[in-house]
């Protein structure tokens, strides 16, 4: 699959990748075959996210698959006054240990810009009772595992989790989470299905 946006190329070699890439553009950036970020208008889902952030009765857990699109997001919230950190997988164990730590005993921050893989086990974020999912995890363990960072002992309010989606392709995926099948085993036919 050959793709171009905005006079970049884009390529994926097989039905995986192609599928990393649809989700990445969904998500609102994607790199290019030079190794660039390509940005996309992110406005409708963030205009969401912030509504979502507004709307909730403690603090909010933003899970984004895409390293390149958790700066994008934590600048826009900072930018707009919300307090925010970040966990990547290039965030140190100690650094982490810090922030989570800071987000469950303090008021600030308010919101978590998470890669799901980097905090999907054994963390308990009970300060918040919303997670929002900028764009899904291919994986089901991690997809049940990060929503379950605020379903712990010592939650006492409701919690909710919010799916945001504006593709078919972000649709299916999040479809076949929450019928507890793994994406993995699922790829190359939901490939297929877009290309029909």
């Amino acid at each position: 699959m050959v793709m171009q946006a905005s006079g970049e190329q884009i390529t994926a070699v097989n039905a995986a990748v192609g599928m990393n890439k649809l989700l990445q553009i969904s998500a609102g950036a994607v790199y290019t075959d030079d190794g660039e970020s390509l940005e996309f208008d992110i406005k409708h889902r963030y205009k969401v996210l912030r509504e979502v952030i507004d709307e909730s009765s403690k603090k909010v857990l933003v899970f984004v698959p895409f390293k390149h699109v958790i700066d994008i997001l934590a600048d826009k919230l900072t930018a707009d006054g919300i307090p925010t950190s970040i966990i990547r997988g290039d965030v140190s164990g100690a650094k982490r240990t810090e922030i989570f730590k800071q987000f469950q005993q303090t008021d600030t921050p308010q919101v978590l810009v998470i890669q799901p893989q980097a905090a999907a086990h054994g963390v308990t974020l009970t300060a918040a009772n919303t997670v929002v999912w900028w764009g899904p995890t291919s994986s089901l363990e991690t997809y049940a595992q990060a929503n379950a960072r605020v379903h712990r002992q010592g939650q006492d309010h409701k919690c909710t989790v919010v799916q945001l989606q504006g593709s078919f392709v972000e649709k299916r995926v999040y479809a076949l989470l929450d019928s507890r099948i793994d994406v993995h085993t699922k790829m190359i036919d939901l490939y297929n299905e877009i290309l029909d």
